[in-house]
């Protein structure tokens, strides 16, 4: 899946898709943002001389550090 690309669905913790109109809009947004914002990143990296392997892992280390909102709950 290319960063532009979205989900053909948006799975629940059960499996089942989404399907709240409003919930998808703001989902959909939120994608085309983000997907813009990494790809502006990246292309900013990489023309100023980052390697591209070493960003893209930088981008998903910032992935796999995002905290769940779940867990932030948990801890107050």
């Amino acid at each position: 899946m290319s960063a532009a690309t979205q989900p053909d669905a948006w799975p629940q913790p059960d499996g089942t898709p989404l399907s709240c109109r409003e919930k998808l809009k703001v989902l959909t947004e939120n994608h085309a943002e983000l997907a813009q914002t990494m790809q502006d990143a990246f292309e900013d990296a990489v023309l100023m001389g980052v390697d591209e392997a070493a960003m893209r892992g930088i981008l998903e280390a910032m992935v796999r550090g995002l905290v769940s909102p779940k867990q932030q709950l948990n801890a107050a």
